[in-house]
């Protein structure tokens, strides 16, 4: 689904992402940890194609395309959709205008979807506007629903979120990723940030990567990973190399 080879990024005149490899097949959700400031929200607006980040070296390739030099719209016109972790307010826009525009899925569908995350009654709201952290989120999710991606990158998906909205998002993600299916069976893949670790206890994932200073450090089983730094912390990661 996604190869990421030698990746180099700079924001601005400063290079943020070195030496960043990273495969994730058909299928497969993997998890990305990592202190603040590490680099992982740039890795996925690298990913999504946003301006602001430069590619210096390396390549991106998509369901076997390169898209190392593509715009965001192109990316997400082939399959690439995102959680942010701090949505803008768009005032003027109302949320239901939006999922309209943006829909590849049957725009009939757009009020049950939007029932399932009990955001039917925001669809004439403006986007994000006067909303709680659990209903931004929840909004971001049905935008997602609504568009449909092969690849999901999510943002801190817990991040603001109380335990019931956890919960809720939790689930809609995981049908998003359709891990109702056999693993075989999958077609969709994601990538994860998360510091806290909540949204694993309701998505199941395959994979774990730590990123420390811009370069991802190790991989491995993603519960594992997480029970080790919060024992230890990031220090052991910071000084581990292991690929």
């Amino acid at each position: 689904m996604l190869d990421i080879r030698d990746l180099h990024v700079k924001v601005g005149d400063k290079e943020v992402l070195h030496d960043i490899n990273l495969h994730i097949g058909e299928g497969e959700t993997h998890v990305l940890l990592g202190p603040n400031g590490s680099g992982k929200t740039t890795l996925l607006m690298t990913i999504m194609g946003y301006s602001n980040y430069t590619i210096t070296e390396g390549k991106i390739t998509f369901k076997g395309e390169d898209v190392t030099n593509m715009k965001a719209h192109e990316r997400a016109e082939r399959g690439i959709g995102m959680l942010f972790q701090r949505p803008p307010t768009i005032s003027g826009l109302k949320l239901g205008k939006l999922l309209t525009a943006i829909s590849r899925t049957k725009t009939e569908d757009i009020p049950e979807l939007a029932k399932s995350l009990h955001m039917d009654k925001f669809l004439e709201r403006d986007i994000n506007k006067g909303f709680s952290g659990g209903e931004i989120k929840r909004s971001e999710v049905l935008q997602l629903m609504i568009q449909n991606p092969d690849f999901i990158m999510l943002d801190e998906p817990e991040s603001g979120v109380d335990i019931e909205n956890i919960s809720l998002i939790g689930t809609a993600i995981g049908s998003l990723l359709e891990k109702d299916k056999h693993i075989v069976k999958r077609q969709k893949s994601g990538l994860v940030i998360t510091h806290t670790g909540y949204i694993l206890d309701y998505l199941e994932t395959d994979r774990g990567h730590v990123m420390c200073d811009g370069q991802i450090r190790c991989h491995g089983n993603p519960r594992e990973i997480l029970k080790d730094i919060k024992k230890h912390g990031y220090k052991e990661c910071l000084e581990c190399r292991n690929p």
